[in-house]
């Protein structure tokens, strides 16, 4: 495998995350966008997910941005503040040569870093076997599937619910919480 960096993402990363998406969108079901979000749209996604002190992060390959992840919150409501929903996705050159397990990995250490305890995956498409199998190897487990939620590319599709348990889970109280 060649050199590889994950790192924070930088406003300077924008244009490869916007163009790695809407490879995503345009091509793939495992996002029910429909219409690619432009750069300015994933700024403010990025600066949101950011404001609330979670990663985003990048994995380059010799300086060129091959994927990146991030964790938002599963709901906006304060009782899910220890809940997020992952998000990974990886240019068209870099799937199936093991970086989304790479990417995944520093994900979830720097969620559990900032408290996080339960997150969730929600993966477009029952058939999408890359991300349905990077979340199985970083230890997801499969909770559940809603079928035929989603219409894209003239079909059904369902999506397909996996969690997985950081930290001290639910095995403790948070710190100075209700």
């Amino acid at each position: 495998m060649q050199a590889f960096h994950i790192r924070p993402s930088t406003d300077a990363d924008l244009p490869a995350i916007t163009r790695i998406y809407a490879h995503h969108v345009l091509n793939g079901t495992g996002t029910f966008e429909t219409s690619p979000p432009s750069e300015e749209d994933m700024r403010t996604r990025r600066a949101d997910v950011l404001g609330k002190n979670l990663p985003w992060l990048v994995l380059e390959q010799h300086g060129v941005v091959q994927g990146f992840a991030y964790g938002n919150w599963f709901k906006p409501r304060p009782a899910y503040r220890f809940s997020v929903e992952d998000s990974i996705y990886l240019g068209s050159d870099a799937a199936g040569k093991g970086l989304g397990k790479l990417l995944m990995a520093e994900l979830l250490v720097q969620l559990e870093r900032r408290g996080v305890r339960k997150v969730m995956a929600v993966i477009g498409d029952s058939a999408n076997l890359g991300s349905i199998g990077v979340h199985r190897s970083a230890g997801f487990e499969h909770v559940g599937v809603v079928e035929a939620c989603g219409w894209k590319f003239g079909r059904w599709l369902d999506i397909v619910l996996m969690q997985k348990t950081l930290g001290a889970g639910s095995t403790t109280p948070h710190e100075g919480t209700q």
